[in-house]
């Protein structure tokens, strides 16, 4: 029996890949109360998700065509033997692939149909990072959210292992989620800030309202992590064949560009990072099959770790 699902996260959307993530947000939205089997009227859709009937009666009709949907009076209602199939997760899933049908033809109805079938659970499995639990803080995340969607400023106590600091008119931009943990993007006073969402305690929502900073949304856009600085540097690095596969697959170290491609099937990347963190863990993690060529500090910082590790 699945657990009682949260709603999806109203948080608001960077712009990266813009309109597809407004379009996973609002068939999340509309998947999880039909989940739970409310009947949706399309007009309220339409003024809840601030678009036109059409956009709602096309999601609807269109993009959740492959669902057992029933229509009475205008209003739409998944049938009754579907109801609570599906967990946060699976909500969150199909409606991504629901917004991107179009651009893999694997995605047939079927196959997003099988999603629903119970049978068919057991041919998938699909493993990524493990999510930190924020249950019984669903409180103070809504209410972030609404910071967010509202410009609010707010005030809350950070707290750093033993030790506590208060922060008042901080900017709450976005929440980020990056590899499984749930960071406040803020801008206190004129330095953009991350936060770690498990470590703020006492949020108040203030009164004063703030006018987003576009180039802080487009900061949060291009940058792939949760490090933010003024000042970022360019870091190279020299990849060994053995693992070259998985630094071209995906982007492993934030802000990664494939340099050149070597004749032994290793690879030369460059990435401009605003702090230490965002390649040094992967560096280790890597070794001995990495290595910084640039700057030297780096690597000799690197170096002096592993031989103080080795001493102990």
């Amino acid at each position: 029996m699945p657990l009682p699902m949260r709603p999806p996260k109203q948080v608001e959307r960077t712009e990266t890949k813009g309109n597809h993530e407004r379009l996973v947000y609002r068939l999340a939205k509309m998947l999880y109360k039909l989940n739970l089997g409310e009947s949706l009227d399309p007009a309220a859709l339409a003024e809840d998700f601030k678009v036109n009937v059409r956009t709602i009666q096309r999601d609807l009709n269109e993009r959740f065509a492959d669902l057992p949907l029933n229509k009475v009076d205008g209003r739409y209602q998944l049938a009754p033997a579907f109801l609570g199939k599906l967990n946060l997760r699976d909500v969150e899933r199909f409606a991504g692939l629901t917004g991107i049908r179009g651009l893999f033809p694997s995605l047939s109805s079927d196959f997003l149909r099988d999603i629903f079938d119970d049978r068919m659970q057991g041919a998938l499995l699909v493993k990524s990072h493990h999510y930190e639990d924020i249950s019984g803080r669903q409180k103070p995340f809504r209410e972030l959210e609404k910071a967010i969607v509202s410009h609010r400023c707010i005030a809350f106590d950070y707290r750093r292992g033993e030790s506590q600091k208060a922060y008042a008119g901080v900017e709450p931009y976005k929440l980020l989620n990056n590899h499984g943990i749930w960071y406040l993007a803020a801008r206190d006073g004129e330095k953009l800030k991350t936060f770690t969402f498990s470590q703020i305690e006492r949020l108040r929502m203030e009164d004063r309202q703030f006018q987003p900073d576009p180039a802080i949304n487009r900061r949060l856009k291009e940058e792939d992590g949760i490090w933010f600085s003024e000042e970022r540097r360019e870091v190279v690095l020299k990849i060994a064949a053995e693992i070259a596969g998985y630094f071209k697959r995906r982007k492993l170290i934030a802000n990664q560009v494939i340099e050149k491609e070597l004749e032994d099937g290793g690879l030369i990347l460059s990435a401009r990072i605003g702090h230490a963190n965002q390649v040094l863990p992967i560096v280790r993690y890597w070794i001995p099959h990495i290595r910084i060529i640039s700057p030297e500090s780096l690597q000799d910082e690197l170096e002096n770790d592993v031989r103080a590790y080795l001493a102990r």
